[in-house]
C-alpha cells in the first residue's frame, strides 16, 4: 500500500524514487498520479515527502493538476531555451543541468535515488550519463524486480480493489457477449458462418471483444487471446487471426483489460468447445477444473504463493502429466505457474513461479489469479482456467468476478452434423 512506500524505500536503503514517463499506461506512474493525459513527467518521491511532479509542458497543467500532486511544467520554471543558449545548443547538456537545477530544488544532492517507469531507454541512459557528473554525490539506481513500488503495490486499498472488482464485471459482461454472439450464428460443415455467409474467423470475433470493451469504458492494450485447437495447446499464442471458429475444438479465451488509460487490470480465462467436446477434451478439462477448484477451495493466508504451485504441480503429475517439475523445458503437460499478482501492471507481485521471492506471500490486500492449465499441441488441444481472487481484510478468499465454468456452449440454432 501506499502508507508503506517509506518503510519499503528505506529497506533498500534508497532515498528517493524517480518515476520517468507518461501519467497513463506507466505502473509506477499511474500508481501515484492515476491515469492523465500528460505525455512526459518525472516523477520524484522522496523519503519523508509527498510526491512531486515535473512535466514538459504548460499546456498539459490542467491535466497534470487531477493527478492532485505538486506540480511544475518545465517550459515555464525552467526553460529549455535558457539551457539550450548557454550549452550553444548542446540539447543533451541542456538537459543534465535542467535536471540538475530540479535537484537542487527539491534538495535532493545526495543520496541513492531508484529509477522506475517507461522512458525509452536510449534517452534514461542519456540523461543519467549527463547527469552523474553533475551530481557527484547521487547514486542512481534500479532494481529488476521487488523494487519498493512493487512492493507497495503487492497489496492494494479498498478503493483500488473495488476498482479491479468494477473491470472484473466488465470483463465477464463482455465474455458473455461473446459466448451470446458465437452460439447465436449458423453453422455450415462444422464451422460458424455470419448473416453475409462468411466464416467467422478469430479475427472478427476479436475485433468485437475491442468494440465491447470500448464501449464499456475499458481498454485492451496487451491484445487477448483467443486460440483454437493446436494454437489452444501454446499458452501464450494470441490465435491465427485467419483461423476459422470450429464446433468441438477447444477454444482458450483470456481477456486481460484495464481501466482507460493503462489502471487497473483484470485477468480471466475459460476454455469453450461450441456445440460438442470431443472425450478427450473433456477429460482434459475435468482434470483443470479439479485442480483449478481444488486450490482454490484450499488456499490460505499467510501461505507462500508459490507453495500452492508446486501443490498444482504434484496433482497434475499424479493424474500423469508431465509438469515444469519433472522437465522444466516441457511444452507439453503443465507448463506455467499457477498464477501472478494483478494490479496495474497484469503480472506483477506476488508470483508463485520460478521468478517468487521470499516476499510473494498471500498476504491480506493482495489480488492475484489462480490459472491452471494443460497443453497439448501435438493433440491440437489446450485448456485453462482462470479467475482472480482477492484476500480481504478478514482473511477471506474472494473471486472478484464470479462466470460459469463450462466447457461446452451449445448452440441455439440447429445445424447439420458433419458427414464422414
Amino acid at each position: 500500500m501506499k502508507s508503506d512506500i517509506d518503510a519499503f524505500l528505506k529497506a533498500q536503503n534508497i532515498d528517493a524514487l524517480w518515476v520517468m514517463g507518461a501519467m497513463k499506461h506507466n505502473a509506477d506512474m499511474v500508481y501515484f498520479t492515476s491515469t492523465q493525459e500528460v505525455k512526459s513527467a518525472d516523477l520524484f518521491k522522496l523519503v519523508g515527502k509527498p510526491p512531486v511532479v515535473y512535466h514538459a509542458t504548460a499546456m498539459e497543467r490542467g491535466e497534470a493538476a487531477k493527478s492532485g500532486l505538486e506540480t511544475h511544467a518545465f517550459d515555464t520554471a525552467m526553460p529549455l531555451e535558457t539551457y539550450l543558449n548557454k550549452h550553444q545548443g548542446d540539447f543533451t547538456a541542456a538537459i543534465a543541468e535542467r535536471y540538475h537545477d530540479v535537484f537542487h530544488e527539491i534538495g535532493l544532492t545526495k543520496g541513492r535515488v531508484a529509477i522506475s517507469g517507461t522512458a525509452p531507454v536510449h534517452i534514461a541512459f542519456s540523461i543519467l550519463t549527463a547527469l552523474k557528473p553533475l551530481l557527484p554525490e547521487v547514486e542512481f539506481t534500479s532494481f529488476l524486480k521487488d523494487s519498493a513500488v512493487q512492493k507497495a503495490r503487492m497489496t492494494k486499498e479498498t478503493d483500488e480493489v473495488e476498482r479491479i472488482r468494477k473491470m472484473g464485471q466488465i470483463t465477464t459482461r463482455v465474455v458473455g457477449k461473446a459466448a451470446d454472439f458465437l452460439t447465436s450464428q449458423k453453422v455450415e460443415n462444422n464451422q460458424l458462418v455470419g448473416e453475409d455467409g462468411k466464416p467467422i474467423t478469430i479475427s472478427s470475433i476479436k475485433s468485437r471483444i475491442n468494440l465491447w470493451l470500448a464501449e464499456l469504458g475499458a481498454e485492451n492494450p496487451e491484445e487477448t487471446i483467443f486460440a483454437i485447437g493446436r494454437d489452444a495447446g501454446i499458452p501464450h499464442n494470441t490465435g491465427n487471426p485467419e483461423d476459422v471458429i470450429e464446433l468441438g475444438k477447444p477454444i482458450v479465451f483470456d481477456i486481460y483489460p484495464c481501466e482507460k488509460g493503462g489502471g487497473f487490470f483484470y485477468d480471466f480465462t475459460r476454455t469453450w468447445c461450441l456445440g460438442y467436446a470431443p472425450e478427450e477434451v473433456q477429460k482434459l478439462h475435468d482434470q483443470v477444473a479439479s485442480v483449478f477448484h481444488h486450490i482454490t477451495g484450499t488456499l490460505e493466508a499467510g501461505k507462500p504463493f508459490k507453495f500452492y504451485q508446486e501443490k498444482t504441480c504434484q496433482l497434475f503429475s499424479d493424474m500423469g502429466h508431465i509438469t515444469i517439475v519433472d522437465k522444466p523445458d516441457t511444452t507439453e503437460g503443465y507448463v506455467h505457474s499457477i498464477g501472478h499478482g494483478l494490479g496495474l501492471d497484469v503480472h506483477e507481485n506476488p508470483f508463485s513461479g520460478i521468478t517468487a521471492s521470499a516476499g510473494d506471500i498471500l498476504k491480506p490486500g493482495v489480488v492475484f489469479t489462480i490459472e491452471p492449465g494443460l497443453y497439448y499441441p501435438s493433440k491440437d488441444m489446450g485448456v485453462r482456467i482462470e479467475d482472480t481472487v482477492y484476500l480481504n481484510p478478514k482473511g477471506q478468499f474472494e473471486i472478484l468476478a464470479d462466470y460459469p465454468y463450462d466447457l461446452v456452449l451449445p448452440m441455439k440454432r440447429k445445424y447439420d452434423e458433419p458427414k464422414g
